[in-house]
């Protein structure tokens, strides 16, 4: 669904992503892991069209999106929740999550629009209850199922998360990343960048771990989970100490 070559972005002059190369199959959870600062945040916005491709080539459904504006990206069916959720606190839950039907609204699909507002209350029975409230005034948790919410109106393809669990509660994270596991049995492919490299690898099919703007390592999930040098560096363990205690 997703292929990257060899590709080059950043900001101004610095170069942050180099030679990025790497797939997603539909269907999968792809994660992406990686320290501050590595690049993860860049990639996802170089996919989704807001920083500039400086060389290589970004395929989706094998037709080349590298520097095409956003909103095109969006109607070729990749949506991204952002870092940070980015909803519209002055509008309601309902007006946040319409904004996301854009592309459809234009196609005069109005109908369908409807019906997946329901499917997303299925998914998210308390956005319903909350369809009223001003986005701003949501809890954490709230707010990140909405920035889930508004993406997959769109009827994404392929829908990027962009850090889903950051500060939130631990019984939270672990609803949301529940969610994103009944999104893919749903039908829907991931591609999941997170700090929370063990939440984010259980549930993974496949993940890259990227650093300093280049991947160094990917593997099936599992593989990525028993490495000595991602628990080292990643999942807070160094298993070489342990067995000389």
């Amino acid at each position: 669904m997703l292929r990257i070559k060899n590709l080059e972005s950043g900001y101004g002059r610095l170069k942050v992503l180099k030679k990025v190369t790497m797939h997603i199959g539909a269907g999968e959870i792809v994660t992406i892991i990686g320290a501050n600062g590595a690049g993860k945040t860049s990639l996802l916005r170089t996919v989704s069209g807001l920083i500039r491709v400086r060389s290589g080539e970004i395929l989706f459904d094998m037709r080349d999106v590298g520097n095409l504006p956003p909103e095109k990206i969006v109607f070729r069916g990749c949506s991204l929740v952002p870092e940070g959720r980015q909803l519209f606190g002055p509008m309601t839950v309902r007006e946040n999550i319409l904004l996301g039907a854009y592309p459809r609204f234009r196609k005069k699909d109005g109908d369908g629009v409807r019906d997946d507002i329901e499917r997303i209350y299925a998914i998210f029975p308390r956005l319903r209850e909350r369809e009223r409230q001003l986005a701003g005034t949501l809890s954490g948790g709230e707010q990140q199922m909405l920035a889930i919410a508004r993406a997959l109106m769109a009827r994404p393809k392929l829908i990027m998360m962009d850090e889903p669990s950051m500060g939130l509660a631990p019984l939270v994270i672990k609803d949301i990343f529940s969610i994103i596991t009944r999104l893919r049995e749903e039908g829907n492919t991931v591609l999941l960048v997170e700090q929370n490299a063990k939440a984010a690898l259980a549930i993974a099919d496949r993940g890259y771990v990227l650093e300093t703007g280049r991947i160094i390592m990917e593997g099936t999930a599992e593989d990525l989970l028993s490495n000595r040098d991602v628990q080292r560096a990643y999942l807070g363990r160094d298993l070489d100490a342990e067995e000389k205690m």
